[in-house]
């Protein structure tokens, strides 16, 4: 009976809270400028049992290290916490109130928000989070002005109760943000994030749609190998396991569409990612006097960001520049080119 009914559940946990849409960073590219690897590493587990590996990447020269604590790595659950920080900071930015690296959240709307239980489990969850955050560490050697550097940086530097309620529980607390996630805030280098991604049960099927919200983007599709997926996963199974696993997931979504935004399917050797057009297109740069473009443009932009939909970069380049307060543009082609290569090295497309 318990087996049928574990078949039977729904892949999604239950919508414990109504929340909001939120934001998430793209880990890897809040890691410092010019690390052109990084996008590709797995910095968070998907282990449910403590995970005391440490993940070693190498890519293009580029060398990225994180090293757990004694309580293990970091997973994929405990960026939730990242995820709910950076929505509160991105949200205050909005509202133009200066962003700062130190947050003071209430614990029960964190809980809320990223659809947790809000019992006396919830609250001890939450704390083990925020420690396996605090103790897991990512070293990686970038290169700035030619000259190679070697950096280590935590996921937070630190967090700590500021008040609890009568009944001993955690109420408000702080935590103070490490730089590197602090700049991916305030340099716009986040992605929004469906609010089901918290209901997701698999960790697998979260990392898998943070992918495919990171290449795929609002792009009709995309595709990946299995051997270079299972690498950005940091996947520890073999690859037979790992292929059974991913067309179990693509069974499952195929069935039950609970994968937010993107159908995915085996292709072969390739996993790929089809859009549903579900999610909201970035909101249109206010009315402006804003120089159109000469068609050739478009063309240039295909070329230095190969993969990308040069017109959704065209509207991403609009709106940061309505952000950054509507500087003159002597040339507004140059300018967009440049943006694109900007952010085709950032973020190549695989």
């Amino acid at each position: 009976m318990v087996g049928n009914n574990t078949k039977n559940r729904s892949p999604l946990l239950p919508d414990r809270h109504p929340i909001q849409d939120f934001f998430i960073c793209d880990v890897t590219d809040a890691i410092p400028k010019d690390d052109m690897g990084s996008m590709e590493h797995p910095i968070f587990s998907l282990a449910t049992k403590p995970d005391l590996a440490v993940r070693e990447y190498e890519h293009n020269g580029t060398k990225i290290s994180v090293v757990p604590s004694t309580l293990g790595l970091a997973t994929i659950h405990d960026k939730d916490i990242l995820i709910y920080c950076i929505s509160q900071l991105i949200a205050k930015m909005k509202i133009g109130v200066a962003p700062s690296r130190t947050l003071h959240i209430k614990a029960h709307d964190l809980l809320v928000s990223t659809n947790r239980n809000i019992d006396g489990r919830g609250y001890e969850q939450l704390i083990a989070a925020l420690e396996r955050l605090r103790g897991t560490s990512i070293k990686t050697n970038i290169k700035t002005g030619g000259i190679e550097s070697t950096s280590g940086f935590g996921l937070i530097d630190s967090w700590n109760v500021m008040r609890h309620t009568d009944s001993g529980r955690m109420s408000e607390m702080r935590v103070n943000l490490s730089d590197w996630v602090y700049n991916a805030v305030t340099r716009h280098e986040v992605l929004t994030l469906h609010r089901d991604y918290f209901r997701l049960r698999k960790p697998l099927e979260r990392r898998m749609y943070e992918l495919a919200r990171k290449h795929c983007g609002q792009q009709d599709e995309w595709a990946i190998s299995l051997d270079l997926l299972r690498k950005k996963c940091g996947s520890a199974s073999s690859d037979k396991e790992f292929r059974r696993l991913v067309s179990d997931i693509c069974a499952e979504n195929a069935k039950h569409n609970h994968i937010p935004d993107y159908a995915v399917g085996l292709d072969g050797a390739n996993v790929r990612f089809t859009n549903r057009k579900t999610m909201k297109a970035l909101p249109a740069p206010e009315t402006t006097a804003f120089p159109t473009l000469d068609p050739e443009t478009y063309h240039d932009a295909r070329i230095v960001a190969p993969g990308y939909d040069v017109y959704y970069l065209q509207q991403e380049w609009q709106n940061f520049w309505v952000e950054s307060g509507k500087p003159e543009l002597k040339n507004p082609d140059a300018a967009f080119i440049g943006f694109c290569k900007s952010r085709h090295k950032r973020s190549p497309m695989e």
